[in-house]
């Protein structure tokens, strides 16, 4: 099954890569500032491998108990890995094993947590702020208020074995993405105002990553554009 696989993900690369061209020509953007992120959530370690050999660098995980075996199983590949999941304090200690981003820091007692689990592993974890852009989602969604951001990235900035990258968030659903993601372009200018290094702008995924480009995505979270509708989860 390995060379239909094949076909099928470098079909659907060449797909999502020409969104992504399309999307900065509209904008007048270079595509070379945009990173695809290939979220391999439920899908196998054979998978990463497959999209390695087709040039992608970037993959992003959302469980940690499914991340870790698969970072085990790809180590000799020389990716950049991205937990863009929300993470529990609890297992800060694993992901800043393998994790070279955290899309998902939302809150302060994580930001110690990860800090700490960073100096421990001795290495360097680039942070993201997660923003929520819905004011009426639950604290299961995960993300930081605006209005906190600024205290939660100096935060960061300040920790010793954390590195601050930017800011990170999904659109609300329902809702509007070019709303969302240009509010999120707000918070994101204001952050590096006091940041100046912090430019990254995680945003968008398989359904929207056209706004997302329009609003200044540095990097785009895809899945199923790339990878095809959810198997069931790893066990």
């Amino acid at each position: 099954m390995t060379e239909p696989r094949r076909t099928e993900l470098r079909a659907n690369l060449a797909t999502v890569r020409h969104r992504i061209e399309v999307a900065c020509a509209a904008a007048g953007r270079d595509p070379h500032g945009v990173s695809l992120v290939a979220v391999t959530k439920t899908w196998p370690a054979s998978d990463v491998r497959l999209l390695a050999e087709l040039g992608v660098t970037d993959v992003g995980e959302n469980r940690d108990q499914e991340a870790r075996p698969k970072h085990v199983a790809c180590a000799d590949l020389g990716l950049r890995w991205h937990f863009v999941g929300r993470l529990q304090r609890n297992k800060s200690g694993s992901v800043a094993t393998y994790a070279d981003v955290v899309h998902s820091v939302d809150r302060q007692p994580l930001v110690t947590a990860l800090d700490r689990a960073a100096g421990d592993a001795g290495r360097v974890v680039t942070a993201l702020i997660q923003v929520s852009l819905d004011a009426t989602a639950g604290p299961a969604r995960g993300g930081a208020r605006p209005d906190l951001v600024d205290d939660l990235a100096a935060q960061v900035a300040a920790a010793g074995s954390l590195r601050l990258g930017g800011v990170m968030a999904v659109a609300p659903l329902d809702a509007d993405p070019d709303t969302a993601f240009a509010r999120l372009a707000e918070v994101a200018a204001r952050l590096r105002d006091s940041h100046p290094e912090a430019v990254a702008i995680s945003a968008g995924m398989s359904g929207d990553l056209e706004p997302a480009v329009r609003h200044g995505a540095t990097h785009l979270r895809i899945g199923t554009a790339l990878l095809g509708h959810r198997e069931s989860p790893v066990r």
